[in-house]
């Protein structure tokens, strides 16, 4: 299996995630359940058959979490990066009709619920890595290639 790489806040945000099903849902959605099936006939019972659904997702999104935090690599930034596009760098394009765009290379886990986030996997982030401010982007696309030209790079410490 190839290493998967996160960053320190994907993976503290994972981790947050971890403990908040485990810690604190798990064991309330656990009394309910409990609770329900103690009223007796469970067919009909629709607080006892929510729960108990709600207990497997949350008792699979825990092992898929912990799986995940156990493979991956946390990447921290250095120094030497500085000025040049790796992994958890912010990176601004700009296209030639000056169409902008602002994102930050991460790991694939990181990437949900973030519109401003793109995996280190896709093709506009390996078209972007060890190119610097002023470089040229050239991405193909089916209609194409398309060119971005870097305005800026920078990372937050």
């Amino acid at each position: 299996m190839n290493t998967q790489y996160i960053t320190r806040e994907g993976y503290q945000q994972l981790q947050e995630e971890l403990d908040q099903l485990w810690r604190k849902e798990r064991p309330e959605v656990t009394k309910i359940v409990t609770w329900a099936a103690s009223l007796g006939d469970r067919s009909e019972n629709a607080d006892y058959h929510y729960n108990k659904r709600r207990l497997r997702e949350i008792d699979r999104r825990v092992r898929f979490l912990r799986k995940v935090l156990e493979d991956v690599k946390v990447v921290d930034y250095h120094p030497e990066q500085e000025g040049k596009i790796f992994f958890g760098a912010w990176v601004e394009l700009v296209d030639e009709q000056e169409n902008q765009l602002k994102f930050r290379i991460v790991g694939a886990e990181e990437i949900y619920g973030r519109k401003d986030y793109i995996s280190t996997n896709s093709p506009m982030a390996r078209a972007c890595i060890k190119k610097e401010v002023d470089d040229e982007v050239v991405l193909k696309l089916p209609e194409g290639s398309k060119t971005w030209f870097i305005q800026a790079v920078f990372y937050i410490k």
